[in-house]
């Protein structure tokens, strides 16, 4: 990271309420969809990047069957590494648990984080033709429109697969 001022903790029981109204504010609630499975993102583990007690950004990440889905990445401070940073603590940990890969799914209107992944080693392992109409069931808030106007209409999945890749700081 290239801001001293900043740190980056695992999330702990006490940062639970905080982890989820700082989720809420992005995203409409503290609930995450991703294929058809809801994640109360207060209840994942993850990271927090803290500036003094501030939250400046957050990742969720659930593991299952070997595999680490990232659930939830956000950073209030852009084009300073602590998306990246969060990222990274996510793959290490991935990596330490012995899974084979770290997946995502975002939406097609989400422009910037298809570009960030890709820059990251990320692949697109998925398209999800019109699954946002299932996740609109499962979760209401998610509005029609995105970044830039885009309808928000498709899931994309990206993976890291660890056999091909090896973390670059």
């Amino acid at each position: 990271m290239k801001d001293p001022g900043f740190n980056i903790t695992e999330i702990t029981e006490a940062d639970r309420q905080e982890v989820g109204r700082f989720v809420a504010r992005s995203w409409g609630s503290s609930l995450s969809v991703s294929r058809g499975r809801v994640y109360d993102t207060k209840d994942l583990p993850g990271f927090i990047c803290r500036q003094g007690q501030t939250i400046a950004g957050l990742v969720t990440y659930h593991i299952e069957n070997n595999e680490c889905e990232i659930i939830t990445l956000d950073s209030l401070v852009k084009n300073k590494g602590f998306g990246t940073a969060l990222l990274y603590k996510v793959i290490e940990k991935a990596k330490n648990q012995k899974c084979n890969r770290v997946w995502l799914i975002t939406t097609n209107d989400n422009t910037n984080a298809i570009g960030f992944y890709q820059k990251r080693g990320f692949e697109w392992a998925g398209f999800y033709r019109d699954a946002m109409e299932e996740s609109r069931k499962l979760k209401p808030q998610i509005p029609e429109y995105g970044h830039g106007n885009i309808p928000i209409k498709h899931e994309l999945e990206f993976e890291y697969r660890f056999e091909a890749k090896l973390i670059k700081h």
